[in-house]
């Protein structure tokens, strides 16, 4: 989900922007710009440390080039109320029941998905020996999970559980077994993957880090007020999307960038090919560490048979290079973005469609049921809506 006009040094931010000719897409940019003191009156009330949530808000934007005008500023104060209520580290209710099922449910899976039965079964083993008999069988790690209040002392939790492992077992499976998947295995058995007060995705953070360090150590500045602000507003406003609604970004930042104009780009290609694909925001096929798939979705097969009934000079070769750009806001210039919109109007005689709601499921062990992008989706926009209006009356 990368975007490649992304700077990956924040001090040339302003010339990657540039460089990218397209800043023209934050909500009023003509509007007055808000300074701390005006920012902590649109949080609410019942916030601890307004002033201190307010100074890193206009820090970071500014940092960031983000225009601190009311709409920008109450579109990330929506985004931090709905994940944490303005709480660095929140606690989860009954988080240490729900991360022990999820250890029972997947504890082979997450190895034998890549690694094989065999491998996956042995360091399955070594794993739920430690959980059941370390550091000692009265207090044993299993218990120690049952009683984590927040998703920090979760995640530190399993950081200690695979540094015991690596200084006390064999690790020769282990080793094994890290190689085949090119990463480490603490990291991929981890559940913890969205973290702090924005709850951004951990690979997310890795591709944007604001300075070195491990992984440890950058879970940790996730964690902190200004670490969690920092990768949530640059995950939130970091990228130039057409959206005439915020409710569309905000839908974007749960189900992925882009996603609420590609849904829409699915629901054109419907109505063209009178045929019923999913709305997800997903054009291809992708594996649970977000690399592209080989095998063709939906969208892409339909888009093969479309373009080869109209007769449309565009190959199944160039369709995938083109929906390889699908997290990019380039995919709208290209060959097959332009084709459907032409077509769209065309065969309905309507204006094409920029966005509409994506519709995908969100579930976790941090959840205590499953809900959809647009559950999500309209509970920030109404924090928005209601920062708007407080804006409103105070005359800001």
């Amino acid at each position: 989900m990368k975007n490649a006009c992304l700077p990956v040094v924040i001090t040339a931010l302003s010339l990657s922007l540039t460089a990218c000719g397209d800043t023209a897409w934050w909500n009023n940019q003509d509007e007055p710009s808000l300074n701390t003191e005006q920012i902590q009156k649109l949080i609410p009330t019942r916030v601890n440390q307004r002033e201190a949530w307010a100074k890193d808000i206009y820090d970071i934007s500014k940092q960031f080039g983000i225009p601190q005008n009311k709409d920008n500023i109450c579109s990330i104060i929506a985004v931090v109320d709905q994940e944490s209520n303005f709480v660095a580290d929140p606690q989860v209710a009954g988080l240490g029941t729900k991360a022990v099922k999820e250890v029972e449910d997947r504890l082979e899976e997450k190895f034998t998905e890549k690694l094989g039965e065999k491998i996956g079964g042995t360091v399955a083993g070594y794993f739920q020996d430690v959980l059941r008999n370390q550091p000692t069988p009265d207090n044993n790690y299993l218990s120690q999970m049952r009683k984590v209040k927040t998703e920090r002392e979760l995640d530190e939790l399993y950081r200690e559980i695979f540094d015991y492992m690596s200084k006390h077992y064999h690790v020769s499976a282990l080793t094994g077994a890290a190689k085949l998947v090119g990463q480490d295995i603490g990291e991929k058995m981890n559940p913890i993957t969205t973290l702090g007060s924005m709850q951004v995705h951990i690979s997310y953070a890795k591709e944007h880090k604001r300075q070195g360090g491990n992984i440890a150590e950058l879970r940790s500045d996730l964690y902190s007020q200004y670490g969690g602000l920092y990768y949530g507003i640059h995950r939130l406003m970091m990228y130039p999307a057409d959206y005439d609604r915020a409710i569309y970004r905000f839908a974007d930042y749960n189900s992925g960038m882009y996603s609420s104009r590609n849904a829409a780009f699915q629901k054109m290609l419907n109505a063209i090919a009178q045929i019923d694909l999913d709305l997800d925001g997903d054009l291809l096929l992708y594996s649970k560490d977000g690399s592209e798939r080989a095998q063709k979705s939906q969208s892409e097969t339909a888009l093969i048979n479309l373009f080869a009934i109209e007769k449309v000079l565009i190959t199944p070769r160039q369709i995938r290079s083109d929906l390889k750009k699908e997290k990019e806001k380039k995919f709208e210039d290209t060959a097959t973005y332009k084709e459907i919109i032409r077509l769209y109007e065309e065969k309905t005689g309507k204006q094409p469609i920029y966005a509409v709601m994506p519709e995908v499921v969100i579930s976790g062990p941090k959840l205590s049921r499953d809900y959809n992008t647009n559950w999500f989706a309209s509970r920030v926009n109404g924090r928005y809506e209601t920062c708007m209006q407080r804006a409103k009356r105070i005359k800001i």
